[in-house]
């Protein structure tokens, strides 16, 4: 629920380049409308709401539709943040630490069932604190993760499951090592914190974190009045598309919120004396890790990205939805965008924060023709882009698809019979053969930069 390694390969591409102007730019008024209006007429958003906090004073521009007959587009309209739910998780946990009732460095199997067993590498544990700054070495999601419902993948993942998993699981990276994204493991750290305080994990979190900081359409489960707000999703098609329920792994991506409480939320972290709770969150906000590939680090939650002076931020997706938070300290600036369909905006977010990262051009349209399934056959197998990044190529019938290392599966189009492109973000991928016509490697075409793959 954060990009694959396809779309941050693209993010990181796109702050590689020097920032040696002024500081303190902003964007008019005008220039944020007129990209939200191109975002909309290019198709590559269905709706927007694009709300901006600077130095005290919000403004708000939407364009597009909810999707909904009867619901409007505005600061109050109801959509999923995916993985931004991490951010909560993570202001959760600091608030059980400031209050004593847990540390960060606590193993988390102190916290579970005996019965369930953890695993360890090299005489460490991991703890609480690891599973938040994804470097606990648990992978993306658990091996065991097999959906009956590919449109909403997480609602039929039971606790059972999760704890047989972890039960036979064999870490291949020492705890700590590096960072690797992982749902399963900040879903994890949502239920044991639920574990440790006796609540389910949206009671606890309404309790501690929501309700205090007056975030009344914040929740799992949406109210009366939420639900005859809410946008509705679209895939990256513009098709409609079901809602994502998150039973067993809630912490990593179950909220549904608004831009309104999205500013009070960040307002409150750009003013870390203002009560206990925004005391405790200035806590997650801090470095703990480099993220590999880019100036990027990671806190408890957020990630860290460095221009000439740190951008913090949080993005999360579902089937339908795209959203992007992000807090400029030094400007005292913060920015939301939320989005009913599937394709990303974080490039609007921090383009209105740093007016020097690019935004991202519409893709080149493309149309898609058909192939025999004897021709797509000979593109199966799994591609080596480096020693820790692999792409598997599958076919199911006619459909082709692609994916890369710990991510989702995800449909690959053809345009020529060696020449296909992915919809949900602006990528491509073409297969070279030998003298022979056997398929050698594959080339990832995405943000500029051409990545080649070996065939294992």
């Amino acid at each position: 629920m954060i990009p694959s390694p396809l779309s941050r390969l693209l993010l990181l591409a796109t702050f590689s380049v020097p920032f040696s102007q002024a500081l303190g730019q902003v964007l008019s008024d005008s220039a944020i409308r007129a990209i939200v209006a191109e975002r909309v007429g290019s198709g590559r958003a269905v709706g927007l709401v694009v709300a901006t906090l600077d130095r005290g004073k919000t403004k708000v521009f939407t364009a597009g539709g909810s999707g909904t007959s009867g619901v409007g587009l505005d600061v109050n309209t109801v959509f999923e943040i995916g993985s931004i739910t991490k951010v909560f998780t993570a202001a959760l946990l600091a608030e059980m630490v400031a209050r004593g009732e847990v540390a960060f460095e606590d193993p988390i199997a102190r916290y579970l069932p005996a019965a369930v067993r953890i695993p360890t590498r090299n005489g460490k544990e991991i703890t609480l604190a690891d599973l938040s700054s994804q470097v606990s070495g648990l992978p993306r999601l658990p091996g065991n993760f097999n959906p009956k419902d590919q449109k909403n993948p997480y609602a039929d993942y039971t606790v059972e499951q999760m704890y047989a998993f972890l039960s036979g699981y064999e870490l291949t990276r020492d705890i700590g090592a590096t960072y690797e994204y992982s749902n399963l493991g900040v879903g994890l750290l949502g239920h044991v914190l639920a574990l440790r305080a006796g609540k389910s994990y949206e009671q606890l979190l309404t309790e501690r974190i929501l309700e205090p900081l007056g975030l009344k359409d914040t929740r799992i489960v949406l109210s009366s009045g939420m639900r005859r707000r809410l946008a509705q999703g679209h895939d990256e098609v513009g098709a409609k598309t079901a809602n994502w329920d998150l039973p067993t792994l809630a912490g990593a991506g179950a909220l549904r919120s608004t831009a309104a409480d999205m500013l009070k939320f960040l307002a409150v972290n750009l003013d870390s004396a203002r009560t206990p709770v925004a005391r405790a969150l200035a806590t997650t906000r801090m470095p703990r890790r480099s993220v590999p590939g880019g100036p990027m680090q990671i806190g408890l939650g957020w990630h860290i990205l460095m221009f000439d002076r740190p951008v913090v931020w949080h993005n999360g997706g579902t089937g339908g939805y795209r959203a992007f938070i992000g807090i400029d300290h030094a400007n005292q600036r913060a920015v939301v965008v939320l989005s009913n369909k599937s394709t990303s905006s974080d490039d609007i977010g921090f383009h209105i924060l740093e007016p020097r990262a690019p935004l991202t051009p519409a893709p080149k349209a493309r149309r898609e023709i058909a192939l025999d399934p004897s021709v797509l056959e000979t593109y199966v197998g799994v591609y080596q882009l480096s020693p820790a990044f692999e792409i598997a190529i599958t076919r199911e019938g006619s459909i082709l698809s692609l994916q890369a290392t710990g991510q989702e599966k995800l449909q690959l189009f053809a345009e020529s019979p060696t020449e296909f492109f992915l919809r949900i973000v602006d990528a491509q991928v073409v297969f070279e053969k030998d003298a022979t016509g056997k398929v050698t490697r594959l080339i990832l075409h995405q943000g500029g930069q051409r990545i080649p793959g070996v065939k294992k």
